[in-house]
């Protein structure tokens, strides 16, 4: 061995000598004897020995034996593995403990590691594994450490809980939550329909949600609504016990929570993000906001099916009731259906679900329904006495897609939804209106409107066969309206056969001529402005104007020359004459042809009122007919004799409320449909009546006293109401393209017309069509149809009410037209011959002027007219050509839309 690997010289009594010497009181290592030593043999493991120096050899044990003299020992601990600097310490671990190679004692050497004793070692502040346990115990955590662990936990979990209460902030009630529809209502006040917003809801205050509703959700949902703080921690574990049972469950979510998810969390997601801010949301709204407020909010936003949301809808979708009228046991179904439409709804959603069936979902619905009662009985909400009385599962209106708008209703929402925009000076929008929450008050009376849409069908359906006679049944429309003549209120309309089906509102913006019943604008304005006198002096241009009398007296010959007031031919820009014809060429009171106004009205004569038009000036005709309610935007062109037949096409709407003018003695009202709006419990429109005098009360009260004779005996008798007065008038046009009746009592005025037109969106020329032939009729007449469907209307509207009489006209006028008496005849001599001279011919014009703005033919007909082309036929269905006349207007009525609209406004279709 090298000199530097020799070890030095140990001390005296150190080293393996002395470990084999043995001192006393120490240990042995694993080794006792060095090798090469005498004495009993020992094991290869090692060897024990002990005792003083002198002793003599003895035999060592093992480790255990060392292990126990060490203990037995009770002297200086184990030693290391190192050996000690001196001769007091024993092997490399100190002073008296044997390594794995080393003597014990506390002056022997020792080598080795020692076993024998250990050096005190430093505790972890978490003891797992488990350093004084062996095996499996060793990975058995104590209890210390589990009660630490569970108490850090919960700690950590209220602080976490604090921090999230603390940021998480309550969202206010989400824009969606609280859109609604409009609400529109009957004359009566009673609700017609609720749609025209984004969301079919209306929200109705907490006083107005039935109690029924109210403890059916909370005995169904969260029975411990009224207690708890938004969560109910014991309600979720019940909740999924049940459901682990397979029996009825409450959910585990409170009334709180739901209302938070659909008023206040715009996400529904079912994520745990989600769930997290709802739970802390939730417990905030617990602790802020009061119980009647989240129990309003929750049923006024939670969806029912069948595309209601709020209570409110939902009661109209499922009893066709307002909430407050609902019963427990409706309140049960709709408290029912809150857990998933799709699934409970009794009309099945099989669309969505082909497990959803109308059995599937009533067998469902019936099930919860019972248990919602009983459970209202076991909370205390309902008495047992009370709950026997519902025994029966409710009845329910069958749903149908698009039904609230269909037949008249559409037409309805459409005329007043176009008068609010029209006539709220801005207030309310076409937008405003599409966010919802409006209550729209209309005047339309409910039984008025269901009559006249029933007396319509009744014609329709026992007069025209489109399958058997498809040239001349197909596309016929009628159309209808009946004002009140003291305000001017829109009580019913006919628009169309369905407002889903046929999208143009008949009783609005037509098109359609109205023929003959535009006349009594004439004798209006006769008697209002009378007749000009064409001999009236020169410095006074049209001179003076008598008003004339109805025993006035024009020709009623056919294919009269039509003239000026000043008695010249008028003439088109052609120069050709204007010849005016007759229904069927008929002359009248031949040979004279001379015909009173009464009489040429009753027979709808056109060749007198067509010269009375003239006389009188069309200009004076015109603004009779706008006093009186018609709109200048639907008045055809002034310039031609036609005009006083009806080339014009104002809406039925406005044909009723012109002649309700006359009804109401000269006073005339705006037709109007909206009697007030409101929102959010403010009145944001009032409609307030501006009447005003058209007509003083004896022009209005004897153009009434001449359209009674057309009903009493003319061309209207078909329109006659046992033991009522009624005055009115026919109207046909050129073409047998429409035909009208218009007439009224004191109560009420109502305009029917007739026509056809395609108007599907396919036909883009909406040509009106002739209806000769059409109802198996040689020809329709206004005193046909329309009167019937008049006359089978009003005795159903009038029924009930008391019997009116119109008042006795005032004497009006002059008689113009008279053969003025011949003068007395002289004494002759029986020499003189008498005279033979025949007497003056009588004037067809009468004796009247004073200034108007009469056409003359050079102002009649611009170079650039189009309305220059034919010669404007006859009424009555005249059979006119335009042969025999000159240039004319052109006789086709425009398309609907084409007319400039008739005020009250439309925008269906």
């Amino acid at each position: 061995m090298s000199e530097h690997r020799r070890k030095p010289p140990q001390p005296q009594g150190g080293g393996r000598a002395a470990a084999r010497r043995g001192v006393p009181g120490t240990s042995s290592g694993r080794r006792a004897a060095p090798r090469g030593a005498t004495g009993s043999p020992t094991s290869s493991t090692g060897s024990h020995g002990s005792g003083a120096p002198d002793d003599g050899d003895r035999s060592y044990g093992g480790r255990a034996e060392a292990r126990r003299a060490a203990q037995r020992s009770g002297s200086v601990g184990s030693g290391g593995r190192r050996r000690a600097a001196d001769g007091s310490g024993a092997g490399r671990g100190g002073a008296g403990g044997g390594g794995r190679r080393g003597g014990g004692g506390p002056n022997g050497p020792g080598r080795g590691r020692g076993r024998g004793g250990h050096e005190p070692r430093k505790k972890r502040f978490i003891d797992y594994p488990r350093a004084e346990k062996d095996g499996l115990r060793r990975w058995v955590p104590s209890w210390r450490l589990v009660t630490g662990l569970f108490v850090g936990f919960l700690g950590g979990m209220m602080a976490v809980t604090g921090i999230a209460y603390a940021l998480v902030a309550v969202p206010k009630v989400d824009d969606a939550a609280t859109a609604q529809n409009n609400v529109y209502y009957w004359g009566d006040g009673k609700q017609m329909v609720a749609t025209g917003g984004e969301t079919n809801r209306q929200i109705i205050d907490y006083d107005k949600i039935p109690k029924e509703m109210r403890t059916a959700v909370i005995s169904a949902e969260n029975k411990s609504f009224e207690d708890d703080k938004g969560v109910d921690p014991m309600g979720i574990t019940r909740a999924v016990v049940n459901m682990a049972k397979g029996g009825e469950t409450q959910g585990g979510s409170t009334i709180t929570q739901q209302y938070v998810k659909n008023a206040r969390l715009g996400d529904q997601s079912q994520t745990f993000t989600r769930k997290f801010k709802e739970l802390f949301i939730s417990i905030k709204v617990g602790r802020t906001v009061s119980k009647e407020e989240i129990m309003a909010g929750y049923l006024n936003t939670a969806y029912y099916g069948r595309g209601a949301y709020g209570i409110q809808a939902a009661a109209r979708a499922y009893f066709g009731v307002d909430a407050t009228e609902l019963d427990p046991s409706q309140c049960a179904l709709l408290a029912t259906v809150l857990k998933g439409a799709t699934y409970y709804d009794p009309a099945g959603s099989a669309a969505v679900d082909p497990a959803a069936t109308q059995e599937a979902n009533t067998a469902r619905a019936t099930k919860r329904w019972k248990w919602i009662l009983d459970e209202e009985v076991k909370d205390g909400h309902l008495t047992a006495e009370t709950r026997a009385k519902y025994e029966d599962f409710p009845k329910l209106q069958n749903p149908r897609s698009n039904a609230q708008l269909g037949g008249q209703v559409g037409y309805l929402v459409d005329l007043a939804k176009a008068y609010v925009i029209n006539n709220s000076n801005g207030k309310i929008t076409a937008n405003d209106l599409q966010q919802g929450g409006y209550e729209i008050h209309t005047t339309f009376d409910r039984n008025k409107v269901k009559k006249l849409e029933k007396s319509v069908e009744k014609v329709r359906k026992a007069n025209l066969k489109p399958k058997l006679r498809p040239d001349k049944d197909t596309h016929v429309q009628f159309g209808g309206a009946s004002v009140n003549p003291k305000d001017g209120a829109i009580e019913a309309i006919y628009g169309g056969e369905d407002a889903t089906k046929h999208f143009t509102n008949n009783a609005d913006q037509t098109g359609a001529q109205v023929g003959s019943t535009f006349k009594p604008f004439v004798l209006a304005a006769a008697f209002k402005d009378g007749t000009r006198d064409k001999n009236g002096p020169p410095d006074q241009g049209e001179g003076q104007r008598t008003i004339v009398n109805p025993k006035s007296l024009y020709s009623g010959k056919n294919k009269l020359k039509i003239q000026n007031y000043d008695g010249s031919i008028w003439k088109d820009k052609k120069g050709k004459e204007w010849l005016q014809t007759n229904d069927g060429g008929q002359d009248y009171n031949k040979p004279t042809y001379q015909i009173d106004l009464r009489e040429a009205m009753r027979e709808s004569v056109n060749s007198a009122y067509v010269q009375l038009g003239m006389d009188v000036g069309l200009d004076k005709v015109q603004d009779a007919a706008i006093a009186s309610g018609i709109k200048e935007k639907s008045l055809a062109s002034s310039n031609y004799p036609s005009f006083s037949l009806g080339t014009s096409s104002p809406s039925a709407i406005r044909m009723a409320g012109s002649y309700a003018t006359f009804a109401s003695s000269g006073e005339q009202n705006e037709p109007f449909s909206v009697k007030k709006v409101e929102h959010k419990g403010n009145t944001v429109f009032q409609h307030e009546s501006q009447t005003k005098r058209a007509f003083d009360e004896s022009v209005a009260d004897n153009v009434t006293d001449v359209l009674r004779t057309v009903v009493e005996k003319g061309t209207g008798t078909s329109a006659q109401l046992p033991g009522r007065q009624v005055a009115g008038k026919t109207g046909t046009t050129d073409g047998n393209k429409s035909a009208w009746f218009v007439g009224y009592t004191p109560q009420l005025s109502t305009a029917i017309s007739m026509y056809r037109l395609d108007d599907n969106e396919g036909n883009k020329k909406r040509e009106f069509l002739e209806m000769y032939g059409t109802g198996n009729q040689k020809k329709i007449h206004g005193a046909s149809f329309p009167a019937e469907i008049w006359k089978d209307y009003m005795e159903q509207a009038l029924k009930g009410q008391p019997v009116e009489k119109f008042p006795v006209p005032d004497p009006i006028g002059s008689v113009v037209g008279e053969t003025p008496p011949p003068p007395p005849t002289p004494t002759q001599s029986k020499t003189e011959e008498p005279d033979k001279t025949p007497p003056p011919t009588p004037s067809k014009t009468g004796t009247s002027p004073t200034p108007s703005g009469s056409p003359t033919p050079s102002e009649s007909c611009s170079d650039w007219s189009w309305q220059c082309e034919n010669d404007g036929g006859t009424s009555e269905g005249g059979d006119t050509d335009g042969s025999t006349g000159g240039e004319s207007p052109p006789t086709t009525p425009d398309p609907p839309g084409e007319d400039g609209g008739n005020s009250d406004g439309g925008i269906f279709g």
